[in-house]
């Protein structure tokens, strides 16, 4: 299917496919763009036609296959997501990648058990795409956010979105193997190190949705959290999230999410 672009994102997974050896992009050369938002200009099956308005994130696009940052893309008939009714082409991709994987988060702590009747939900990395789209939704559905940020001045941008309360970046400094239960779902684009110290501080039967690693890749812990508190760690993979929770999510996105 041939797309005429109209929108595409500028995400941190664009930014390290321009780093020599970032291992992101598997050959050269390569136009990044790792979603992108347009309109059909011809199509090879029944599935779409000229005209149609069209949405297309992760796969190999921008990595593999030549992505957004272009005039046209031809991609996959499976990649192709239609624009929801109640969603514009720019607004598909204001949210782009981040918007679609903190929705995608949500969803997935929904499905665990996330009520807005419990403790405070924590939003780490603020600032960024993920942190501000997922602290914004979150907002929208009724949930008490609390957003972690190490920005200075960042205060009243967050609360403006939707925040409860900001706080700092939290520290893996407490060597205890639980600590005091403190949240009962947690949406963690971070990582890295104090992603233990998050587990440590989930209650009951709480959930973090990991996201990302702009902290780094590893983490230790104990397994006491997990049996004596039943705490879970959920895998946020939007790249090839199967398309019929893609629809699904791209549809909450136009609707309770916006």
């Amino acid at each position: 299917v041939l797309i005429k672009v109209k929108y595409s994102g500028i995400n941190y997974k664009d930014a390290l496919a321009t780093v020599e050896n970032s291992k992101i992009v598997s050959s050269y050369p390569m136009i990044p763009g790792i979603d992108l938002a347009g309109v059909v200009e011809h199509s090879d099956t029944h599935a779409f036609e000229k005209g149609d308005e069209v949405i297309v994130t992760g796969y190999d696009l921008g990595t593999s296959h030549f992505g957004g940052f272009s005039e046209y893309a031809r991609v996959k008939e499976e990649w192709i997501v239609p624009l929801p009714k109640d969603l514009t082409l720019e607004e598909a991709m204001i949210y782009g990648t981040a918007g679609y994987t903190a929705g995608l988060a949500i969803e997935k702590l929904e499905h665990n058990g996330l009520s807005i009747e419990k403790k405070d939900i924590l939003v780490r990395g603020a600032t960024g795409g993920v942190g501000t789209l997922a602290i914004m939704m979150l907002d929208s559905i009724g949930f008490d956010v609390i957003a972690s940020t190490g920005k200075k001045g960042a205060e009243d941008k967050l609360k403006a979105l939707g925040a409860k309360e900001v706080i700092s970046r939290i520290a893996n400094s407490d060597q205890k193997a639980l600590g005091k239960r403190t949240w009962q779902g947690v949406i963690d684009p971070v990582g890295g190190e104090s992603l233990s110290q998050i587990v440590k501080q989930l209650d009951y039967n709480g959930m973090v949705a990991v996201i990302g690693m702009t902290a780094g890749a590893k983490f230790d812990s104990s397994v006491f959290p997990f049996i004596l508190r039943g705490v879970s760690i959920i895998g946020i993979d939007s790249v090839y999230t199967e398309m019929r929770q893609r629809k699904h999510i791209w549809r909450r996105l136009a609707k309770d999410l916006k």
